[in-house]
């Protein structure tokens, strides 16, 4: 019998995430076998409001060999195809149960470029541009090894986690999406950080459950030349089967000037990669309230209650800056007391200590009030 859990997931997403409609097509992904549950019951809530799916089943094992030896002419013709597919679709899910997150640990740097570049960055761009979309982990033992979890417990986190009231969540951003429209200069304090930039103009998007599962988080993009000081993260990142930490970064007029890690020679090649993955692409404030403390994945890292992410690479089109990049990298500064805190003022006025949000318009923001 499937777990009640599943069933009420797979109803969310086709119904709230993507919305879909009746005779609107969805392509649906599912990259390992602990995934199929949750894809079986996809399908059946896409019947049920008269859409159309189709899916991609893979697994990491094969990909990863794939892309270990392939070559440019190998992987265009894997991107046509797929692009082809893609630009037929109103919408797409992704359900992403890899059983080992290190498995790509043998391909090299450049070789994960090359497929990123020839095949992967293409679709992704249809994708992310011209479809609506929402992509999520499925619950099992290595994502519970990676949040130091057993099995049953991190299951239990994790449906918490995703099937919270997003509906709730998205009033509750509101009132943080229009200050942020209105701001100007960004000043972010803390220890080993102290940053300052212009958002003025930009705007904000909202993510509430339609885009990534689990969500919780309001972006926008800062003014790409604004951006000037350091930044500390102490979140790990793993990034092209590489994992860093304590990773600091100094920016004058927008670009990376200074960059180091436990491992800075990668890290510097991947701020490397183009002129763009030097400037910043996104700047947002997490605020899942089940989310509270890193795991090395980003989908659920970038979304930790009294974070922010400020993301080397590229701009996302709903929020362009006019920083195109290869990579979008996005690295997460906890700032609740645990973590060592930290400050963010909007226009001079503080908004956030310690991961906490001050202001009265803001504080249905904070964890109690999410729950």
């Amino acid at each position: 019998m499937v777990d009640e859990r599943i069933k009420k997931l797979a109803h969310g997403l086709v119904n709230y995430s993507v919305k879909l409609k009746e005779n609107e097509k969805i392509l649906i992904s599912i990259n390992g076998l602990d995934g199929l549950d949750l894809g079986r019951e996809i399908i059946k809530e896409v019947y049920k409001v008269k859409g159309k799916p189709f899916v991609r089943i893979s697994d990491e094992n094969i990909t990863n060999t794939l892309i270990k030896d392939g070559d440019k002419e190998i992987f265009n013709i894997m991107r046509d195809e797929e692009l082809e597919q893609m630009k037929k679709m109103d919408a797409y899910i992704a359900v992403r149960a890899a059983e080992n997150i290190t498995n790509a640990i043998n391909i090299s740097s450049e070789q994960m470029e090359l497929y990123e570049k020839e095949y992967m960055n293409d679709v992704l761009n249809e994708r992310v541009d011209n479809t609506k979309w929402v992509i999520l982990r499925y619950p099992n033992a290595s994502m519970a090894q990676l949040a130091s979890m057993n099995t049953e417990e991190f299951e239990d986190f994790y449906f918490n986690v995703c099937n919270l009231d997003y509906a709730k969540m998205d009033k509750a951003m509101d009132a943080l999406k229009e200050l942020i429209s209105r701001t100007d200069k960004v000043h972010i304090v803390g220890p080993g950080t102290d940053l300052s930039f212009s958002i003025k103009g930009m705007g904000a998007i909202k993510c509430a459950g339609e885009c990534n599962i689990p969500d919780g988080e309001v972006y926008t993009a800062p003014i790409k030349d604004s951006v000037n000081g350091k930044i500390s993260y102490n979140a790990v990142s793993t990034y092209r089967n590489t994992t860093f930490s304590d990773i600091v970064l100094e920016f004058k007029e927008g670009k990376i000037i200074n960059a180091t890690s436990n491992n800075t020679k990668k890290l510097n090649e991947i701020l490397d990669t183009d002129e763009g993955a030097r400037y910043i692409g996104e700047f947002a404030l997490g605020v899942n309230p089940y989310v509270t403390k890193p795991m090395n994945d980003i989908l659920f890292d970038e979304k930790i209650a009294g974070s922010f992410h400020f993301t080397p690479g590229r701009a996302y089109q709903d929020m362009f800056n006019g920083n195109i990049s290869a990579i979008h990298w996005d690295l997460v500064c906890i700032q609740t007391e645990e973590k060592g805190g930290g400050e963010i003022y909007f226009d001079d006025v503080l908004i956030r200590k310690n991961g906490r949000f001050v202001l009265p318009e803001l504080e249905s923001l904070n964890p109690e009030n999410l729950m």
